[in-house]
């Protein structure tokens, strides 16, 4: 990949491309929010806010400076084409996989997971899926369209088929939704209960986790674009990524929703810059 160093990077995210075992790169695309745009501001929000945090992690006990991850940027986004954009993102996240790295992306609405998915897919043909947040997205359509971010995972089982998505957190969506994942995905509602029976059951699979910052309480992270009482703690959401440690092959993810100018207090920017930082150690064998 040519080297597009952003003039803002993420706090510790200083490696070389040529060296990073993790690539970053922010998706700042919201053209299918369903309630409150905003989430194309958050890669920008989060790198400037990400200076006040540590490159050192107690909950790991591991630090940034210790590890190859790099920022690159953000995809460059066709404004006002939903397709080119998936185009674009699609690209720019396999070109990062064929460099033999583990793409980490910041969204952005929740469709920018979709490319980004597929391109690691046509790599590692047996991907398996873990899905955290607040929505069930698994409309096959909304409002009439197929490329929206109520019907993301939808789109993935479209290549990954059934019994590869598990699915966390989720407290929210269409009955059709719930009723048709009873047969095709692994959903688990309100909790993340039965996440350690999961990792075991693909620990040595390749792995993308995709998080929606909406699987937390809104009274945590009320700076989302759908926000929906009844989610999980910051603790709880670290709990998550620690355990999700075990799994040996986490080949891509991202974090995705964070709509930060509906919290004026920047709290849920925090919020997202932490999770982004134990995330990345999560992966970073």
């Amino acid at each position: 990949m040519e080297k597009k160093r952003n003039i803002h990077t993420f706090n510790g995210f200083n490696s070389e491309y040529e060296d990073a075992k993790i690539v970053v790169f922010g998706a700042p695309f919201d053209g299918t929010t369903s309630y409150r745009p905003g989430a194309r501001f958050a890669p920008s929000v989060m790198r400037n806010e990400s200076i006040g945090f540590e490159t050192y992690s107690p909950y790991h006990d591991e630090d940034l400076t210790d590890k190859k991850i790099c920022d690159v940027g953000d995809v460059y986004i066709p404004i006002g084409n939903t397709e080119n954009t998936m185009k674009a993102i699609k690209k720019f996240a396999k070109e990062i996989v064929e460099d033999g790295k583990i793409p980490l992306m910041i969204g952005g609405d929740h469709l920018v997971s979709y490319p980004a998915i597929e391109a690691v897919y046509e790599k590692y043909k047996d991907l398996y899926l873990f899905h955290f947040d607040a929505h069930t997205d698994l409309r096959d359509t909304f409002f009439g369209e197929k490329l929206s971010h109520a019907n993301v995972i939808r789109r993935a089982w479209d290549f990954l088929g059934d019994g590869k998505i598990y699915q966390f957190g989720i407290r929210s969506g269409d009955r059709e939704e719930f009723l048709w994942s009873e047969k095709h995905t692994h959903m688990t509602k309100f909790t993340y209960d039965g996440l350690g029976e999961a990792i075991e059951a693909v620990k040595d699979k390749p792995v993308y986790v995709t998080i929606d910052i909406d699987i937390l309480d809104p009274s945590v992270v009320p700076g989302t674009g759908t926000p929906e009482p009844g989610g999980i703690t910051f603790k709880e959401m670290l709990d998550i990524l620690l355990k999700l440690k075990k799994i040996n092959n986490i080949v891509g993810g991202d974090l995705v929703e964070l709509a930060p100018h509906y919290d004026p207090t920047g709290a849920s920017s925090a919020v997202a810059c932490k999770l982004l930082r134990e995330f990345a150690f999560t992966i970073h064998k």
